[in-house]
């Protein structure tokens, strides 16, 4: 019978990779189901914590989104970007790697991505090399931010380690930039200069490729008070969160038996009280706290993990001894092929949260120590091996034709940059989670 419900455990994973979003928890629910009434297997615990922590992160980011926080941002990244023009295919990543490190989802380097492209073109730089290595700084900045779906993961599994919040940023913040800098010098001179690209002059002799577009710059004049207190609001939340987690002393003392307010609980209600604050002090419009793109995103997400967090965690604990058995031995002796399974995991799941929330746990019962958990965390963001929504649109971004989608759909202008950026974040966050566990 376990190989036969592990088969199914496959099946609907790689069923709602192909959909993603809300497919994985469509498909995820849908194994519980057979689990549940074709197998009897008693109900796995869903992952209200993590749950919980994503609602209220998504919440603040969203009303911050609505004050106009976002928008700020963005006028911010294409100052620093035309200022350098010919530092684009360092600038342009550096500066998606710290946006999505501070708002905790790729979501926003979207608006980054155009103005990137453009300044490449102005510049005479192949725009391949920026674009790609943008779009793969944005997806390693993920582990990096203590907003992100993925550090909620780890600190709801962790927590019970002992790892805080303030120990998975000192090794992946770190660990994660110098892979992307890796990456930058690694696309640095990679393809052939722009002006003798042969794409691109088929473009400019067909007339496909016009020299001259019309850009919207967005300006930090028109950008308006409440949007540079809303992410002032939301800067200082984070801190906040860092600050007190680090330290346990000061965590509140709660109810009569005085006990210690949770990590996660914290982050919660930090979260929640900072997007109160924001939209009470910036006056936010009552229809732009939920219809921004980060809510939807957010939901999504929600959605996706719940699902398959659910089955798979059914799944364990109905098989838990067995599984320990198997491959115990295996795992703690090799622990680097615990870091292929986070690699091939997320490129089926295409979501590096959830890969963390599947795998994770498995980890942390066969008893892998933290430095080696938190040390292989840059290894659940393979989702730039399958081509999608980021790498798509920078393809179309790229007026002049170097940034491509090869034929066979793997072998396309983010492969190369994104496995080199992989493999020097996990070593430098291996060397790193030594020094800080």
């Amino acid at each position: 019978m376990f190989w036969i419900q592990l088969a199914i455990i496959v099946a609907c994973i790689a069923v709602g990779g192909r959909f993603s979003g809300i497919g994985l928890g469509a498909a995820g629910g849908f194994g519980l189901g057979i689990l549940t009434f074709g197998f009897g297997m008693a109900l796995g615990d869903p992952p209200i914590s993590v749950i919980l922590i994503i609602m209220a992160v998504i919440t603040c980011v969203s009303i911050l989104q609505g004050a106009g926080g976002l928008d700020f941002l963005v006028a911010l990244a294409e100052k620093i970007l035309r200022r350098r023009p010919s530092a684009i295919t360092f600038l342009g990543p550096f500066v998606c790697y710290f946006f999505t490190v501070i708002c905790g989802t790729s979501y926003v380097a979207f608006s980054v991505y155009p103005v990137i492209a453009e300044i490449a073109i102005d510049a005479k730089v192949r725009p391949e090399r920026a674009m790609s290595m943008s779009v793969i700084a944005s997806n390693m900045a993920i582990p990096a931010s203590p907003t992100s779906a993925i550090t909620a993961v780890m600190i709801g599994i962790t927590a019970s380690l002992g790892v805080t919040p303030i120990q998975i940023l000192l090794v992946t913040l770190p660990a994660c930039f110098i892979g992307v800098l890796a990456g930058c010098f690694f696309v640095y001179k990679r393809g052939a200069e722009l002006e003798i690209d042969p794409e691109f002059k088929r473009r400019v002799a067909s007339g496909e490729f016009k020299e001259t577009v019309d850009r919207e710059k967005k300006s930090l004049h028109n950008v308006n008070r409440q949007a540079k207190i809303s992410l002032g609001i939301f800067i200082v939340s984070i801190l906040g969160i860092i600050l007190v987690s680090s330290f346990p002393a000061m965590l509140p003392k709660l109810g009569p038996a005085s006990k210690t307010m949770s990590i996660p609980s914290l982050l919660e209600v930090v979260m929640f009280s900072a997007g109160a604050l924001i939209m009470v002090i910036c006056k936010v419009p009552r229809d732009r706290l939920d219809s921004g793109s980060v809510f939807k995103a957010g939901l999504v997400g929600v959605v996706g993990i719940l699902g398959i967090s659910w089955m798979t965690d059914t799944f364990f604990g109905a098989h838990s001894e067995l599984i320990t058995e198997m491959s115990a031995s295996v795992l703690v002796q090799y622990p680097v092929l615990f870091g292929v399974a986070l690699f091939v995991g997320s490129m089926i799941l295409y979501s590096p949260a959830a890969t963390a929330v599947t795998l994770m746990p498995l980890g942390v019962a066969l008893g892998l120590s933290p430095a080696m958990l938190i040390g292989l965390l840059p290894a659940t963001c393979a989702v730039f091996i399958i081509p999608g929504g980021a790498q798509i649109g920078c393809v179309a971004f790229d007026r002049t034709g170097t940034t491509k989608i090869g034929r066979f759909g793997f072998n396309h202008s983010y492969l190369l940059p994104g496995l080199v950026a992989m493999a020097a974040s996990i070593i430098c966050s291996l060397a790193i989670a030594q020094v800080v566990f």
